[in-house]
């Protein structure tokens, strides 16, 4: 199994998973073009996907969603609620997500769980190839203790550290916006994903990635620093997903 992101941040988000002949793309915040551009980059292109999967219905995370799956006639797997509020049109193919209960893609497992966040019915996943396991956790306001037993124990973890909690006090977003970042259905902070990975088994940890780092209310050194804090000397690097570049491709052995 491997992974790659094609973009992490508030202007945009896509994140590949992979594994034997199935790739499935979960989110897509950007237009077709740039999508086929970003893709381009690692050596695919739209007509290599297997399946879209949605976490919720945020413009940075459903914008490309449906025109990507009607160009290219891919099935788009989303919650009910998150269908309900999804306002891009028509999809090639819809299928239903039920948080609770896992499906499978191909050669992929995928276990969906829902988390607060302030949209209809969002939820997050752990992807598997039957003996490793990816984590995926964006936008997500508080830690509940149905994540944490999502999380735990395993191999790989795409992790969000949205903000410092004092950038963000400082900085320029408007006090609404500040409270709902900073909320309990808005974004981790740093010391929130450090906190996560206090409370689960990262034993069998062979990547950690920082994700969705907001660029006016964070730094990805300080992002780092609070997760490294937690692992300390590990034996696995800890990589940022940027919003320019994503990240290239990780291995999951």
């Amino acid at each position: 199994m491997r992974f790659a992101s094609l973009g992490s941040g508030s202007k945009g988000n896509a994140t590949l998973v992979e594994s034997g002949d199935t790739r499935v793309l979960v989110d897509c915040g950007f237009s077709c073009a740039e999508t086929e551009k970003r893709l381009a980059r690692l050596s695919l292109q739209p007509g290599d996907l297997d399946a879209i999967l949605v976490t919720h219905e945020h413009s940075d995370h459903i914008a490309g969603v449906a025109r990507l799956s009607r160009r290219y006639q891919l099935p788009v797997w989303m919650t009910a609620g998150t269908h309900a509020a999804h306002k891009g049109g028509e999809l090639a193919e819809y299928h239903c997500i039920n948080s609770h209960r896992a499906l499978r893609i191909g050669d992929l497992q995928v276990q969906p769980f829902p988390v607060p966040h302030d949209a209809r019915e969002p939820c997050q996943f752990v992807f598997s190839d039957g003996r490793r396991r990816l984590g995926l956790l964006t936008d997500v306001g508080s830690i509940t203790a149905h994540l944490l037993q999502a999380l735990d124990h395993l191999d790989a973890l795409i992790l969000e550290c949205n903000h410092d909690p004092g950038m963000l006090a400082d900085g320029p977003y408007p006090p609404a916006l500040k409270q709902r970042v900073g909320g309990p259905y808005g974004h981790l902070s740093n010391q929130q994903a450090a906190n996560i990975l206090d409370k689960i088994n990262t034993d069998r940890l062979q990547h950690l990635v920082a994700a969705h780092i907001s660029e006016k209310n964070n730094d990805p050194q300080l992002a780092l620093g609070c997760l490294a804090a937690v692992v300390g000397e590990s034996s696995f690097g800890i990589l940022a997903a940027d919003q320019p570049g994503g990240m290239p491709w990780l291995g999951v052995n």
